[in-house]
């Protein structure tokens, strides 16, 4: 949620930072805004208008700004509604800022800087800081930098700053603390494309700078960053100077473009055959044991009742909950699954022999970070399985397992999904192998699947225009049912949170031998129940759970094994899967889900790729 982009250096500032914000859009915002130094050094200019970057854009044609060094945000409302007054950046006297995150003290903090005579003129947490960098230079006469500093430590919460000064006209000062942010290094030789001389960035997320720069280093909790054209100076947590590792990104440009595809989530649907190969290629498989070695892992479970706890949020939380039946059926080592959201205050029991496995696309889900913590609190090894190199969560945990899905620019998440599952899958084999409860024939049979996988879900993509004809049937419909059983249970709930994700159609998940005991009351013509009916053990439940819908006069949508000729009997619609092992059953039923989510949101005209209200990375609790 939200997103940040600076810039210093030799170029037009205000093209860089609207492109920037275009491809940070996908996180979620509400409005935005640019602050920026003018070439006639007179001041910080503010532009910033309610909703999408195109009014910002207007405005700026109606009103151009010139400077070479500036800052760029979009806002995701926490305080205060989505107006043009609570738009960042906020300006202060001489200072102007853009902040992601939530400052949690901010109430006492307005009370305390009012008392001495500051004024506000929005509603958010953010523009007390803004009060406080000016008080900080002004009391003190410290620079910016040691202004930013210096204010740290009376805030509360999360933050990560971009903060621009007038009497600091080539300088962009940077802040994080428990939010993501990063410098990019710009100039000859670093960049994608041709730079003009020294220049520098500051980003939440890679994908806004990616045309401009792939070398990066990424800020630590407590750093404040001065960043000028053609200098870095980082000071940690405690203001001592401090030197910070670079790296190189390998996603590429084109990798956030639509590639002629209507959205980013049918794109991203498409590229899932690619995500899965490239997941694989981060084990190291020896097909004659069917061993599964995984780069990044070095388990060793206690000899002692060995126990794992899975934590993860929404999307994630379904892959973890996958894991569960997987570790637990090929490992037998059992598993708890915690919403990471409730797992710190539910005061878990861990210890030192336990192992914690959070699951993250972004790496940076302020809930799941905040489980980690208190893993490592209670001197729990932990583990991360997660999409982005670099990210908060890979740097805390003990060890990272590196799904490949690629950048994921659609909110709903859909490849990220599928290789989190291909993740757990093998993590479940590789813990299988050693605790010996799963024989080397079964496991070369799982991979041997796994490798076709792949194959498989280019078979459900060639689908999507029969799905698209059974979506357009019950797009008017305002309820659905998603019953699954087994390890299709957890498949069932991601495929209802899709649909209620980008269509806005209320949708709920349910063990399919549940459906007696509350939701069958909601069954009737009006309301499309989709059923997981895969060959598998309990498929004859499955049959009699469809038949108690049909006898309703409900609407059966059927996911069914090829081959299945029972099911046409008893359903009104039919989609068939490939005929793969039951453990892989989640990921191949998944596709046509994310399919049938898609063509209902898109029949209704909503904004699949920014569904309202939702961000694509949770950084605040």
């Amino acid at each position: 949620m939200c997103g940040i982009i600076g810039y210093t250096g030799p170029r037009e500032v205000v093209p860089i930072l609207l492109a920037g914000l275009r491809r940070l859009e996908y996180r979620g915002y509400d409005s935005a805004g640019v602050a920026l130094v003018d070439r006639a050094h007179t001041g910080v200019q503010v532009a910033r208008r309610e909703g999408k970057i195109a009014a910002l854009e207007r405005a700026l044609e109606q009103h151009p700004l010139t400077g070479s060094c500036g800052v760029g945000h979009t806002r995701w409302a926490t305080h205060g509604p989505p107006t043009e007054s609570n738009a960042h950046p906020h300006r202060v006297g001489h200072v102007a800022l853009v902040h992601n995150g939530i400052i949690e003290n901010h109430a006492e903090l307005r009370r305390a800087l009012a008392a001495r005579g500051s004024a506000f003129t929005s509603e958010t947490d953010t523009e007390v800081i803004a009060h406080l960098i000016e008080a900080e230079m002004d009391d003190r006469g410290c620079d910016l930098l040691h202004a930013v500093h210096a204010i740290q430590s009376r805030l509360k919460g999360s933050w990560a700053l971009a903060v621009v000064h007038d009497k600091h006209p080539d300088t962009v000062v940077a802040a994080r603390h428990s939010s993501p942010l990063l410098l990019g290094l710009g100039g000859p030789g670093v960049g994608e494309g041709e730079s003009p001389g020294a220049e520098n960035y500051v980003a939440s997320d890679i994908s806004a700078i990616l045309s401009y720069t792939r070398a990066v280093v990424d800020l630590e909790d407590g750093d404040v960053a001065c960043v000028r054209p053609d200098s870095i100076v980082i000071l940690d947590q405690d203001g001592a100077p401090v030197k910070r590792a670079r790296r190189r990104v390998e996603w590429s440009p084109m990798a956030a473009e639509k590639q002629g595809f209507k959205h980013f989530m049918l794109k991203e649907i498409h590229e899932q055959p690619r995500a899965i190969r490239d997941t694989m290629l981060g084990a190291t498989i020896d097909d004659e044991s069917g061993d599964v070695e995984l780069d990044g892992l070095r388990l060793e479970l206690g000899a002692d009742n060995p126990r794992l706890v899975m934590v993860a949020c929404g999307t994630s939380w379904h892959a973890a909950l996958t894991g569960k039946y997987l570790i637990e059926r090929l490992a037998r080592i059992p598993v708890e699954v915690d919403l990471a959201s409730e797992f710190r205050y539910r005061d878990p029991i861990l210890g030192p022999s336990d192992v914690v496995v959070a699951i993250s696309q972004s790496g940076e889900t302020a809930d799941t970070l905040a489980a980690i913590h208190e893993a490592k609190r209670r001197r729990a090894h932990t583990v991360a399985i997660c999409n982005v190199q670099g990210s908060t969560i890979t740097r805390v945990a003990d060890q990272v397992i590196y799904t490949r899905a690629g950048p994921e620019i659609s909110v709903a998440s859909t490849k990220a999904f599928t290789t989190q599952l291909t993740m757990v899958t093998l993590l479940a084999i590789h813990l299988g192998r050693r605790t010996g409860r799963l024989s080397e024939e079964r496991a070369r049979a799982l991979l041997g699947a796994l490798r076709t996988l792949p194959a498989h879900v280019e078979q459900l993509l060639a689908q999507l225009s029969a799905i698209r004809i059974i979506a357009r049937r019950y797009v008017d419909a305002r309820d659905c049912l998603y019953l699954g059983r087994g390890l299709c249970f957890p498949a069932a709930l991601e495929g209802a949170l899709k649909l209620k994700e980008i269509s806005y159609i209320h949708a709920e998940g349910y063990a399919s031998g549940e459906m007696k005991h509350g939701p069958i009351a909601l069954v009737d013509a009006t309301v499309p129940v989709i059923v997981l009916a895969l060959r598998g053990p309990g498929y004859e439940k499955v049959v009699s759970n469809l038949e108690e819908v049909r006898a309703r006069g409900g609407k059966i949508i059927a996911l069914a094994t090829m081959g299945d000729t029972q099911i046409g009997d008893i359903a009104d619609d039919v989609i068939l899967v490939p005929d793969v092992p039951e453990e892989l059953q989640p990921i191949a039923v998944s596709v046509p889900l994310q399919l049938l989510a898609y063509h209902f949101a898109d029949l209704k005209g909503t904004d699949v790729d920014q569904p309202r209200n939702l961000a694509k990375s949770v950084t605040v609790e």
